[in-house]
């Protein structure tokens, strides 16, 4: 049994569709039951003594990181029984400032496990492609998207290919101690993912960048500060590196990783 943590979030929802497709047990971890095609449990990983039951007959997690005892969690999913977790880091767990607050709890959550007698691999994405809804509701409005950091490549990958390398390592050995990083084939402005949009959709879409004090203003109003400070650290400070473009998708998977394109063709319906 594979247990799969934020079974409904924009990578977990892919892993279990993927383990799935290759005949794999699949049990869920939800804090409600929901509409998802496998075996579901409920739990809460800020609170460890609530996965007993989750974790009964599980040999593999997929893991989220950063809760609040991610040492604790850890120790837990070992006494069950587990042999193997594939933890969702970033590559904010190699920044240069690691004081970041994100940064922060992707090394406390690798270091738990690399202190732990797990077998573990870390998954260190660039930015998703799924980030790109959060323009909805600008698209909805007209034709004209706002976004920060404009002037920022980045070699955005498809949760899809993120879960499709996680399934290898939940399932095969090899990937024991490994940390991959992953991206897609290309690194795009974010202008450049909105024209691939707007080809995909027929219409002709435009962006706008905000200036870095536009930014950090609407970033505040919905964003608590430390992570507006982390993501001002990140792209405009360049404390890490999601513009270099990693083979490993394909390494692992012997299969390129999906463009942009493919990505906005495959989600076209949610922009409609």
């Amino acid at each position: 049994m594979i247990l799969v943590t934020g079974a409904t979030g924009n990578v977990g929802r892919e892993v279990v569709r993927a383990l799935t497709e290759a005949g794999a047990p699949v049990r869920a971890l939800v804090r409600e039951p929901g509409d998802l095609p496998v075996e579901q449990a409920v739990g809460d990983l800020n609170e460890p003594a609530s996965l007993d039951a989750a974790l009964e007959g599980v040999r593999a997690v997929f893991l989220l990181p950063g809760y609040r005892d991610m040492a604790g969690l850890v120790d837990r999913i070992d006494r069950a029984g587990a042999d193997r977790v594939v933890l969702l880091s970033s590559q904010a767990a190699v920044a240069t400032d690691t004081d970041n607050v994100v940064s922060g709890y992707m090394i406390a959550s690798e270091t738990a496990l690399r202190e732990s007698t797990l077998d573990w691999t870390f998954l260190r994405p660039a930015a998703f492609m799924s980030n790109t809804f959060r323009w909805l509701p600008q698209l909805r409005a007209g034709d004209v998207v706002s976004d920060a950091f404009g002037d920022v490549p980045v070699a955005s990958i498809d949760p899809a290919d993120i879960a499709a390398v996680a399934v290898k390592a939940l399932l095969e050995d090899g990937h024991e101690g490994k940390a991959y990083s992953l991206t897609g084939p290309e690194a795009l402005l974010p202008e450049d993912r909105l024209h691939i949009l707007g080809r995909v959709l027929g219409r002709d879409l435009r962006f706008e960048a905000l200036d870095d004090d536009r930014a950090r203003e609407q970033m505040s109003a919905t964003t608590p500060p430390e992570y507006v400070k982390a993501f001002f650290s990140f792209y405009r400070d360049k404390t890490i590196d999601e513009t270099t473009v990693h083979p490993t998708v394909e390494q692992v998977t012997s299969r390129p990783p999906r463009t942009f394109e493919e990505w906005a063709t495959a989600h076209s319906a949610a922009f409609r």
